[in-house]
């Protein structure tokens, strides 16, 4: 039996025979037992979300038809998934989906997970009027920044890079389903682009690894045991890429272009000079929905 003799039973019937099987209040009371115990700060949501995933079910569920039994499948199902969130693994990865600016993109452990806190850089870049222009992401990931600003700027298109192919393969399922105009490549920064495409973006976004590497293991399990490190650590002091994008960043933008990079809430003075330092002006730091510096923003005029 997949659940411990703590829980309840319930018996029924079935085609003559007597069978113990455990109702939808029940799983979800043990789902967040369980997950408290492992520290989990949501436990009650992601024991919900775990079994909604394995019963295909809404919220309302659980308060419409809370004797709803699981078959032997559901149970066993719930179950593993209650043992991989115990261990830290993020909800995220065991559904295989996050929300993002509305939307809903695959991921999986090749990805970052994206973050409401990132929301702000695409709400920003649609402030400057997108519709008809060149976007251009690098670290793409899942393509969440990207796709998210191209669903909603009409007559746009855009091109993602990535150095993780398993990535690429998640942002293409994301692309073919919000069936966006882009193109994705694989390759470190700008070097996978094509050299014919030097000048021809209206805006460079980025969110892209920016963790000194000496405190990504004081960072939450679920982050330093199951994110991707290639997309966490910035170096040493994590402006590594930052110090690669801004270097070459003006070979592939038009002049009057503007580039938005995602930061750390401490890095946005020394980034902001890196930018000024690489031709950049007007620069402009934006605030995340708790009040920290999560985006810096300039414009690159030849």
């Amino acid at each position: 039996m997949p659940f411990p003799v703590q829980m309840l039973h319930l018996w029924r019937k079935t085609g003559g025979c007597v069978t113990d099987m455990l109702s939808y209040r029940e799983a979800a009371v043990y789902g967040e037992k369980k997950l408290a115990e492992a520290g989990v700060e949501e436990a009650r949501l992601d024991a919900r979300l775990l079994l909604e995933q394995v019963c295909n079910t809404q919220r309302q569920e659980l308060y419409l038809h809370p004797d709803r039994l699981l078959s032997a499948e559901e149970e066993k199902l719930y179950s593993e998934f209650l043992e991989r969130r115990s261990g830290r693994e993020p909800l995220q990865y065991i559904l295989g989906k996050q929300f993002f600016f509305g939307e809903e993109y695959a991921v999986s452990p090749a990805v970052l997970i994206p973050r409401a806190d990132t929301e702000c850089l695409v709400e920003k870049a649609l402030s400057f009027g997108v519709e008809g222009k060149q976007v251009l992401d690098l670290c793409t990931g899942s393509g969440c920044i990207l796709f998210s600003v191209l669903k909603r700027a009409k007559g746009s298109s855009g091109v993602g890079t990535d150095l993780s192919k398993e990535a690429l393969e998640q942002a293409e399922k994301n692309r073919e389903k919000l069936q966006v105009d882009a193109k994705l490549y694989y390759g470190d920064l700008f070097e996978a682009l094509p050299e014919e495409l030097k000048g021809s973006f209206d805006f460079l976004l980025s969110n892209p690894p920016y963790i000194p590497s000496g405190e990504i293991e004081e960072l939450m399990p679920e982050v330093s045991r199951f994110e991707p490190r290639m997309a966490l650590d910035g170096g040493a002091d994590g402006l590594e890429l930052y110090r690669r994008i801004a270097g070459g960043a003006g070979e592939w933008l038009k002049s009057g272009g503007r580039i938005l990079l995602e930061i750390g809430s401490t890095q946005a003075e020394e980034l902001a000079a890196l930018l000024e330092a690489a031709g950049f002006s007007e620069t402009e730091v934006i605030k995340d929905h708790a009040g920290l510096d999560r985006v810096v923003c300039a414009i690159y005029t030849r």
